[in-house]
This record gives structure tokens, C-alpha cells and sequence, in this order.
């Protein structure tokens, strides 16, 4: 067999708040890495606390592409990442560098590697009928069905989350097909990469949830309710765009709404983004060629740095 001679790639995936940034950031103080953000929230200017975006300090000392690439009223979408991140990829490998593509989107990494297929477009008829029903019903139920349809996908999709809901549903009536086979099937193109991945999985969830308490006090603390403020200012933003619907600016939203007090606002936003750690966790056990990592145990950087250093050393 012929040597793999393709340039080589780090995905250091995992869920949010399991610590991926600053284990991205101790691996490119040993080894020759770019760090690449693979984020559906951090494309997005303005969301900056909400989404733990790299602080200006951070990211003065370990730089990390793919930020701020949009206002949140513009749209970015996996096609729009698969496409930023091969050409930023490729500028990397020029400079003798690795890129190490890192985050939680599960979706941006599928779509890098494996490339999307061609799916079909909107249907306004199919989506006022699925908007009726979920006004009658709850968009919970659609998610319910979705589940009984396309279980891949509902485990990735919010139950509250009505953009990604209506669109899989529509795609499943327009095709016969789920979502979540066609998101996987690719454009048949190789990548052109070969790929080391890093998965920070926690084998009890009890630390993590722990984790996601504390650090959304955080974002509270530096003023993450003040950002939103910033945001609702605008007289072209609104709750429904993609960027907004970002784990906890929906609720922070509503609490400034008045919909609820702050211990309610609080609870809703942590319980969120669990449950987005979970679709994260069970997207991430999918990924059967990942080398998994518990970010609990002690010596994570030196585990991780001598999987880095064998597979550097193999090329």
C-alpha cells in the first residue's frame, strides 16, 4: 500500500465547557499548530461573553481563525464553514504549520470531513403548514416526531429550536429521506487531510454540569446580561435569528422581556446549555475514530500531547 502522504489535521472536539480552548492553547505552545474555531456562535460578532469567545488576551497569544466572521443579522451557514475552513487550511500547510480545528459545533467538523450533499430547497407551503402546527402543538411535539423520523437528527436539534426542526421535517417530507443520512452522505470528494481526533468526553457528567454552572456565573459577572442589552438595541435583531438562538441569549432575551425574574432566567440557561452538552456527547460517541479523552482525569494536556507527538512523528 502506498504511504497516506496527505497534509495532516487536528479536530479537538468536545462539549462546551469541557475545557477545549485552553487544551487547544497548551498544544500550540508545544507543537507547530494553528488553531482554527469551529463554532456555529463564535462566527458572530457581538457574542462575545455569552459564547466564552477567546478574551482578547488569549487570543493575542494564540490566535484563532474563523472568528467574528459575521454580524449576527447575516447568515453562515455549514457550507459557508466547510468552505472558510479548507481555504484557511490550506494557508496553513503553505506556512508548515497544523491546523488544529477546535470546538463543539458537531456538524461544521461532519461537513469539513465529509462534505454535504445537495439538499433540496425551501418549501413555503410545507413550512407555514409545520409553523401552524407547532403553534397549536409546541415545537416539543414536532421534535417528538422528528425523533420517531430521524432520531440522528433530533438528538442534535433542540426541542425548542424551530429553524432546525421545520427544516429537517421538510426535508424528510420533500425527500422520503432523513436529514441526518443526507448530511452525512457528502459531495463523494476525498478529504484531503489526514485527521488526528481528540475527543474530550467526561465519563460522568456530574463535573461538567458543575463546570456549566460556574461559568455561566462568569459570564454574569462580566456582564453578559449588559451585552445582550447591546444587542436588543438594535433595531434589526431579533430573538428568531440564527445567531441569537445561541444557548442562553434566547433566555437572556426573554428575562429581559420580563418574561422571567433572574433565578428563573438563570436556571433556564444552564439547564440549555446542558442539554446541549448532551446532544454534544451523544453526536461525539458517533465519531468511532476519535481518540477519547476524559478532561477529568489529571495530565490532560500530557495525554493529548503524546497523541499529538505520535501522530506528528507517523507523518
Amino acid at each position: 500500500m502506498s504511504a497516506d502522504t496527505r497534509p495532516l489535521a487536528v479536530f479537538l472536539m468536545g462539549p462546551t465547557a469541557s475545557g477545549k480552548t485552553a487544551l487547544a492553547c497548551a498544544l500550540r505552545e508545544r507543537f507547530p499548530l494553528e488553531l482554527v474555531s469551529v463554532d456555529s456562535a463564535l462566527v458572530y460578532r457581538g457574542l462575545d461573553i455569552g459564547t466564552a469567545k477567546p478574551d482578547a488576551v488569549t487570543l493575542a497569544r494564540h490566535p484563532h481563525a474563523l472568528l467574528d466572521l459575521r454580524d449576527p443579522v447575516e447568515p453562515y451557514s455549514a457550507a459557508d464553514f466547510r468552505d472558510d475552513a479548507l481555504a484557511v487550511m490550506a494557508d496553513i500547510g503553505k506556512r508548515g504549520r497544523v491546523p488544529l480545528l477546535v470546538g463543539g459545533t458537531g456538524l461544521y467538523f461532519r461537513a469539513l470531513q465529509r462534505g454535504l450533499s445537495a439538499l433540496p430547497e425551501a418549501a413555503p407551503a410545507i413550512r407555514a403548514r409545520l409553523a401552524g402546527e407547532a403553534a397549536t402543538q409546541g415545537w416539543p411535539a414536532l421534535h417528538a416526531r422528528l425523533a420517531r423520523l430521524d432520531p440522528v437528527a433530533a438528538a442534535r436539534i433542540g426541542r425548542n429550536d424551530a429553524q432546525r426542526l421545520q427544516r429537517a421535517l421538510e426535508v424528510i417530507e420533500l425527500t422520503g429521506r432523513p436529514l441526518s443520512e443526507q448530511q452525512t452522505g457528502g459531495r463523494g470528494d476525498a478529504f484531503p487531510w489526514r485527521v488526528l481526533k481528540l475527543a474530550l468526553l467526561p465519563a460522568a457528567r456530574g463535573e461538567l454540569h458543575g463546570r456549566i454552572a460556574r461559568r455561566f456565573d462568569a459570564m454574569l459577572a462580566a456582564g453578559f446580561l449588559d451585552e445582550v442589552r447591546a444587542l436588543r438595541a438594535r433595531d434589526d435583531l431579533h430573538p428568531d435569528l440564527p445567531a441569537l438562538r445561541a444557548v442562553g441569549y434566547r433566555q437572556a432575551w426573554e428575562h429581559l422581556d420580563g418574561a422571567t425574574d433572574a433565578a428563573t432566567f438563570r436556571d433556564r440557561a444552564i439547564f440549555a446549555t446542558r442539554q446541549l452538552a448532551k446532544r454534544q456527547m451523544t453526536w461525539l460517541r458517533s465519531e468511532l475514530d476519535a481518540r477519547v479523552l476524559d478532561p477529568e482525569q489529571a495530565g490532560l494536556p500530557d495525554r493529548a500531547g503524546a497523541a499529538l507527538e505520535l501522530f506528528l512523528q507517523g507523518h
